[in-house]
């Protein structure tokens, strides 16, 4: 199983970037960042510094959209850094939530999101694709290459996600949600036209390694909020008791209030004070770094590819040190 790390492009960038080489330093395979244009720094920017101070590491977002740029736009910036600095970038793309939600609109519906994997992809990898019912391509693209890798939550997504991405993108690290959710992407592959091999699962959540479990807690309560949003659209698609969504997933929005995007995947964030500690506990990696190897042994068995770390909280470069000294040559190891 790989590894990763997702960081937020808060400002200066140059710390951003910093962070990317240590996780390069420490071992890990890929950096991504989030996407989300007025709550941070453009990400687009701060990749070519990331992959000038670096050597192998593969940079991307997680997640882009198909709304907050066109996606001839998307797929020219992908290409203009894999011409750049050698094919070392990745997409991880969504529905949309921050990103488009702060700026009052909605996320995008999954057929507009299929288009955009296609048309990203096709243009990024220099082919020829219909988009706006035009034949389009990047003529100066050469040799180029992109995986595309969707972010899903619910039934339908996850379907979309198996059938037509590289690979699916799960915002959580529960066991039981991670086989479930992986579970229908991989038989959504197995029906469509694609070969099931190469079909990439990646799991991200917040990792935190140290022994004071109450602060760990307080400090990544944040991403149950995060993955809140979207439990909350999928409560309203197919309801709370529909038997759609395991309830595992669905239950603790229950008492989910407004949520404020200013405060949006940071320590403390007031709109996350509902998330209550068990699911914490069970959708992030806590405590010393044994419990951290024991859940992602359990995940890499149910066929997690890679598990890349959301780094927001207060002890980042402690938890990347942890990581190199223990989990990073646990992983090289099981995989040569």
């Amino acid at each position: 199983m790989k590894l990763g790390v997702v960081l937020q492009t808060d400002p200066p960038a140059r710390r951003v970037v910093e962070l990317a080489r240590l996780a390069e330093e420490a071992g890990f395979d890929y950096v991504w960042t989030f996407d989300s244009h007025v709550l941070w720094e453009e990400p687009f920017v701060v990749y070519s510094q990331i992959l000038a101070a670096t050597e192998r590491i593969l940079v991307g977002p997680m997640v882009t959209n198909p709304l907050s740029r066109d996606w001839s736009v998307t797929a020219s910036l992908f290409a203009t850094l894999n011409e750049m600095f050698g094919n070392r970038t990745v997409c991880g793309i969504g529905r949309g939530d921050s990103a488009v939600r702060v700026l009052g609109g909605s996320p995008a519906t999954l057929a507009a999101l299929a288009d955009a994997m296609r048309v990203i992809k096709g243009l990024a990898s220099g082919e020829t694709v219909t988009y706006r019912d035009r034949e389009i391509r990047i003529p100066w693209v050469r040799d180029g290459a992109l995986e595309v890798l969707m972010a899903a939550y619910g039934p339908k997504a996850l379907e979309l996600a198996g059938s037509q991405a590289d690979g699916v993108v799960l915002q959580l690290a529960d066991p039981y949600l991670v086989e479930w959710s992986a579970r229908l992407a991989r038989e959504a592959r197995a029906r469509s036209a694609r070969p099931a091999e190469g079909f990439t699962v990646v799991a991200a959540a917040p990792a935190y390694v140290g022994a004071h479990l109450a602060h760990q807690r307080d400090q990544v309560r944040w991403f149950g909020g995060m993955v809140g949003n979207h439990v909350a659209d999928l409560v309203e698609r197919y309801g709370a008791r529909s038997g759609a969504v395991p309830r595992a997933l669905t239950d603790y929005v229950a008492s989910r209030p407004a949520y404020d995007y200013v405060h949006h995947g940071k320590a403390g964030n007031p709109s996350t004070d509902f998330v209550p500690d068990e699911v914490v506990d069970r959708f992030c990696l806590l405590g010393p770094v044994e419990a951290h190897l024991e859940r992602l042994e359990e995940l890499a068995l149910l066929g997690v590819d890679q598990f890349a770390v959301y780094l927001m909280h207060d002890a980042k470069e402690e938890t990347l040190e942890a990581y190199a000294e223990r989990v990073v040559p646990r992983f090289a190891d099981a995989e040569r």
